[in-house]
């Protein structure tokens, strides 16, 4: 049931988490508007990803933005010249994969859409347990995102900024499987890895936190590698 006809934007990156928190959206009661981008991520199979995932979920908008970042690199993710990591990310270090302010940018342009179309809640992915040190997943970052939110737009001023909702901050990535389970994410449409091939790589961070989290949840049938 919707709420009161109420509107939610979603980043979707097409990976399990955007899938998951898109789900939940829907769950929720909100109409879902999806919104990916293209930043120049050697993983743009990912965005395949998410229209799969809008054709299962239902999702009547989906939004592209290409907003390229790889123009000045500053990651392994942007810059082909760079060697996606395959060793474990140690513990307090920040892995090349980090995008130098890809959530800040994202978020401000899931901002403008939610204020465009009226919608009062934006759902984001951030993780911050299983998440591979990234500053900007945070509960920290997004508390001061969402104060920006209410300073930076009419709404805001207003009284109305749009809610911004990260269901999954304090989830394990086991507890994110389940509850994609519970919620019917087609998990095995997404897409996690950070290489840019036709088949998941099963050795980088990404593909490494998914697969052990598939395993522990008592799903190896949707993990790509066994190398947990």
């Amino acid at each position: 049931m919707i709420l009161n006809g109420s509107k939610a934007v979603v980043l979707l990156s097409g990976g399990l988490d955007s899938a998951t928190v898109a789900a939940q959206a829907q769950a929720d009661g909100y109409e879902v508007v999806a919104l990916s981008l293209f930043y120049g991520q050697r993983h743009d199979r990912e965005l395949d990803a998410a229209k799969a995932i809008v054709g299962a979920l239902k999702i009547k908008i989906h939004q592209i933005l290409d907003v390229n970042l790889s123009q000045w690199g500053g990651s392994s993710l942007t810059d082909s010249s760079q060697t996606i990591p395959a060793e474990v990310t140690e513990d307090g270090m920040i892995p090349s994969t980090y995008v130098p302010g890809r959530n800040t940018v994202f978020i401000s342009i899931a901002l403008s859409l939610a204020e465009a179309i009226g919608a009062t809640s934006i759902y984001l992915g951030i993780n911050a347990v299983d998440y591979s040190g990234y500053p900007d997943c945070r509960p920290e970052y997004l508390e001061a995102f969402q104060r920006l939110a209410t300073l930076s737009s009419k709404v805001g001023i207003e009284g109305f900024a749009p809610k911004l909702i990260a269901p999954l901050v304090l989830d394990s990535k086991v507890d994110i499987v389940h509850r994609a389970l519970r919620l019917g994410v087609p998990i095995e449409l997404t897409w996690s890895c950070y290489q840019g091939g036709a088949v998941p790589c099963g050795v980088c961070d990404s593909c490494r936190i998914r697969d052990r989290a598939l395993v522990e949840a008592g799903r190896p049938d949707l993990a790509t590698s066994f190398i947990v």
